[in-house]
C-alpha cells in the first residue's frame, strides 16, 4: 500500500504567473478613449477648477446687476457650482481610484503570496508521502519477514 496523490495544478495559477495584476495602462483604448482621458487627467485637477472658478466669477457681475435673486441662484447653481464642483468632484475620484488600486494591489500580493505558501505545503506533503511510503514499505518487508518465520 502506497501513497500515490499527484497533485495537479489549477491552469489560472501559470495564467496568473504570467500576467501580473491587471492595470489601467494596459486597457486597449482607441483614439477617442485616448482624448477622453487626457481631458479627465486636465479637469480632474484642483488648478482646473481654480480656473473655472475664476472663469465663473465673470459672469457674477452680470447676475448682480440682474438685480433678481433668480438670476444669482441660476448663476451660482447652473455657473459656478456646475464648473468649479465638476473638477473638485474628479479630483476626489482621481483620490479614491488610488486608494482602491492600491488596496487592488495589496490584495494581489496576499494571493500571490498565498499561493507561494500553498506551493510550499504541496511540497512538504509530497516529502511527507514519500516518508510514508518509505515506511509503508518498510513495514511490509517486515510482515513478510515475519509471516516468513512462522
Amino acid at each position: 500500500m502506497a501513497i500515490a496523490f499527484q497533485h495537479v495544478p489549477h491552469p489560472h495559477i501559470a495564467m496568473r504567473k504570467k500576467k501580473g495584476p491587471p492595470k489601467t495602462t494596459d486597457e486597449h483604448v482607441g483614439f477617442n478613449g485616448k482624448v477622453a482621458l487626457t481631458l479627465t487627467t486636465v479637469v480632474g485637477t484642483m488648478w482646473c477648477a481654480y480656473v473655472f472658478a475664476i472663469l465663473a466669477l465673470f459672469a457674477l457681475p452680470s447676475a448682480i446687476q440682474g438685480g433678481s435673486v433668480l438670476l444669482l441662484i441660476q448663476w451660482l447653481s447652473q455657473t459656478f457650482i456646475q464648473l468649479v464642483m465638476l473638477s473638485v468632484i474628479m479630483v476626489g475620484q482621481n483620490i479614491l481610484s488610488k486608494a482602491s488600486d492600491k488596496r487592488a494591489q495589496m490584495t494581489y500580493e496576499d494571493a500571490d503570496a498565498t499561493f507561494h505558501e500553498s506551493e510550499q505545503i504541496q511540497a512538504h506533503l509530497m516529502e511527507q508521502d514519500a516518508a510514508i511510503n518509505t515506511l509503508l514499505d518498510k513495514i511490509a518487508k517486515l510482515e513478510t519477514a515475519l509471516l516468513a518465520k512462522k
